[in-house]
């Protein structure tokens, strides 16, 4: 998908240009991108945590951004292949597999990095709405309530 190009309406000798479709295309690509470097992040740390005789389950954990919806999202799972590994993930009582929760931990353990990530994302998006003019340094002081 290409770059949007800026809508020009005129009105009279007024010509007005509105960068909404580049804007919103720039936060859904950056949306994208922070998802799949969380989804790296997080595969990368549950499968240090894989125990080495689960070699199947270890290979099998992976990430998918689902980026063609209207609100990219984020899953990290087992292939269907690895079907084994949510026996690791949450137990089996019948198989006598106690729980190990790999995902579920290194997505706790990781809250900060992936704030961390998702922030420098954000502030592209803050950069690149100043560097279009749609924003000064004036405009906004973040983080404090200001009355």
């Amino acid at each position: 998908m290409s770059l949007p190009n800026g809508v020009k309406i005129k009105k009279g000798n007024v010509e007005y240009v509105s960068n909404f479709d580049k804007a919103q295309y720039t936060m859904k690509e950056l949306t994208r991108a922070a998802l799949r470097d969380v989804g790296k992040l997080i595969v990368a740390r549950t499968r240090q945590k894989a125990r080495k005789r689960t070699g199947v389950t270890k290979k099998g954990i992976q990430y998918w951004v689902r980026a063609k919806q209207e609100n990219p999202d984020l899953q990290v799972g087992y292939k269907p292949s690895a079907w084994k590994g949510l026996f690791y993930e949450l137990g089996a009582a019948g198989h006598n597999i106690p729980k190990e929760a790999w995902l579920y931990t290194t997505v706790q353990e990781s809250i900060d990095d992936i704030r961390r990530i998702e922030g420098q994302y954000l502030s592209a998006i803050e950069d690149e709405n100043r560097a279009l003019g749609l924003i000064s340094e004036d405009d906004y002081e973040g983080g404090e309530d200001n009355e």
